[in-house]
C-alpha cells in the first residue's frame, strides 16, 4: 500500500512537472528563502551555515551568510525542477541545455576501450546531467538505494524512461559498472555521499577529513578508465542550463588508496569552488568524525 508521503511526493511532482521553468525556479526560490527566514530552526539551513564555516573560512560573515541564502534558493530549484527533469517529455527536458564543454573527454576515453568514469557531484542540477548522458550514451549510474522503497521504485523509474541503467551500491552493483567498463561505455558515481564506515576512509574535503569512498578510485586502479568530473550550471533568469567535463586529479588512479581518495575529493572541490552557491551545501559531508574529533553540527 502506498503511503500517504509517498502519494503526496507524487501530487507534488505531477503538479511541478506542470509548472514552465521559470516558474518553477521562481517557486524554487520562495522555498529556499523560506528556509533562509526560519534560521538554525530549518536543519538545511543549519548544516548549510555549519558547512561553510568550516570549508571556506577565508570569507567574511557577510559574505559567507550571503552564500548560505544564496545556496538556500539554488537547494530550493534543484527540488522544483525535479518535475522537468523526471516528467517532461525528453526532447523538452534536452531543450533547455544551451551548451556543453569538453565533452571531447568522453568520447576519447570511451575510443580508448575502458570506459570513462564520471565523477559526478551533488553540485547545480545532476538529473538535468543525467538526462543529457543518458541521451548521448550508454550510461550506468551508481546510486545508494534511499530506505524507502516507494521512493526507490520511483527513482528507478523515472531515470529508465531516459535509458539510464541503475546500480544500487552493493556487490551487485559493482559487477554491473564493471562489466560497463569492460564494454567501454560510461558510468557515473555520486562522490560526496558519506559511505558505510568499513567502504570508506578519511580524506580531506575542504582541509577537513571526509570519511570518503573507497569504491571510485579502486575502480580507477583496477579498470584504467578515464576519470572525469560533470556537472550542469543552472545559468540565470531561467536560461536552461550549461554542462561542464573536465579531467580528475591524475593522482586518483593512484594504488595509494588515501593518495587517490585525496585526489578524488580535491577534484570534487575544484568543481565547487568554480560554482560554490550551487553545491549541496545542506548534506551533513562531515556527520561521520575520525576518533576524538568533535562534530561540526
Amino acid at each position: 500500500m502506498k503511503s500517504i508521503k509517498g502519494v503526496l511526493a507524487l501530487l507534488a511532482l505531477g503538479l511541478m512537472a506542470l509548472l514552465p521553468l521559470r516558474w518553477a525556479q521562481a517557486l524554487g526560490k520562495r522555498i529556499g528563502r523560506r528556509m533562509y527566514r526560519q534560521g538554525d530552526a530549518n536543519r538545511m539551513c543549519r548544516y548549510t551555515r555549519a558547512n561553510l564555516q568550516a570549508c571556506l573560512p577565508e570569507l567574511s560573515q557577510a559574505e559567507r551568510e550571503q552564500l548560505v541564502a544564496e545556496s538556500l534558493e539554488q537547494t530550493g530549484q534543484s527540488i522544483a525542477e525535479m518535475g522537468m527533469s523526471w516528467l517532461w517529455p525528453v526532447r523538452w527536458s534536452l531543450n533547455t541545455i544551451r551548451a556543453v564543454h569538453h565533452e571531447s573527454l568522453i568520447t576519447e576515453g570511451i575510443a580508448a576501450g575502458k570506459g570513462v568514469i564520471l565523477i559526478a557531484p551533488h553540485l547545480g542540477n545532476w538529473e538535468v546531467l543525467n538526462l543529457y548522458l543518458s541521451n548521448r550514451y550508454p550510461f550506468t549510474a551508481m546510486y545508494k538505494p534511499p530506505r524507502q522503497k516507494q521512493l526507490d521504485n520511483l527513482i528507478r523509474r523515472m531515470r529508465a524512461r531516459l535509458g539510464t541503467d541503475m546500480a544500487p551500491a552493493n556487490v551487485q552493483g559493482v559487477r554491473k559498472v564493471m562489466k560497463a567498463l569492460k564494454r567501454s561505455e560510461m558510468v557515473g558515481i555520486l562522490p560526496d555521499q558519506e559511505p558505510e564506515a568499513d567502504s570508506g576512509i578519511y580524506a580531506d574535503f575542504f582541509g577537513i577529513p571526509a570519511l570518503t569512498m573507497k569504491l571510485l578510485p579502486q575502480l580507477a586502479a583496477q579498470t584504467g578508465a578515464r576519470v572525469i568530473c560533470g556537472y550542469a550550471r543552472r545559468l540565470p533568469d531561467a536560461a536552461g542550463f550549461e554542462i561542464f567535463f573536465s579531467e580528475a586529479d591524475a593522482e586518483i588512479t593512484s594504488r595509494d588508496l588515501q593518495l587517490a581518495s585525496t585526489a578524488m575529493n580535491r577534484s570534487v572541490e575544484r568543481c565547487v569552488r568554480e560554482l560554490p552557491a550551487q553545491y549541496q551545501w545542506e548534506y551533513k559531508r562531515f556527520n561521520s568524525r575520525p576518533e576524538g574529533e568533535k562534530s561540526i553540527y
